[in-house]
């Protein structure tokens, strides 16, 4: 079974289970998806492509935050590989088990010096050699107080580019 149908499989599953407190919200619950997570983060901060891209399955998806971004890993690693890195640290996570034991589901707080605040969320699922990221998706997240000034000036961006 692909990776993707393990996934579609796995979150139809789990979202027909509830999520106990033993499985969510805690990375110490289990240190080898943070130690995945950790892992991705410091090989993109040392710009080692191939330490990094092993942390995905080979069909991942990583959505970046321009509306046009989501990359195969092959496109994803035709963009990094041109690049010097990227230094995203981490503030904190949260991280969700699927009963099923199989599928996890995460999201965390980053702070990098040029973009400030962001946000990381994806999937990770656990193959033979470990936890692999299968979605990844960086967020610049807007306080509310911002959000009419900001979607204004996507929208005006947005009209310009449309012929």
């Amino acid at each position: 079974m692909s990776h993707f149908k393990m996934l579609i499989l796995s979150l139809l599953l789990a979202c027909t289970l509830p999520v106990t407190a033993a499985n969510s919200d805690t990375a110490m619950y289990n240190p080898a998806i943070a130690k995945t997570l950790d892992a991705l983060h410091a090989a993109a901060a040392s710009a080692n492509w191939d330490a990094y891209f092993n942390q995905y399955t080979e069909d991942a998806i990583f959505i970046g935050t321009d509306a046009g971004e989501r990359w195969d890993m092959p496109t994803f690693k035709g963009y990094a590989s041109k690049s010097k890195g990227w230094d995203y640290k981490l503030e904190n996570r949260h991280i969700v088990i699927g009963l099923n034991q199989n599928t996890a589901w995460f999201d965390e707080i980053l702070h990098n010096a040029k973009y400030g605040t962001s946000r990381g969320t994806g999937v990770l699922i656990r193959t033979k050699s470990g936890w692999k990221v299968t979605q990844y998706h960086l967020t610049f997240p807007i306080p509310n107080d911002l959000t009419k000034g900001i979607t204004e000036q996507i929208q005006s961006f947005e009209a310009k580019l449309k012929p």
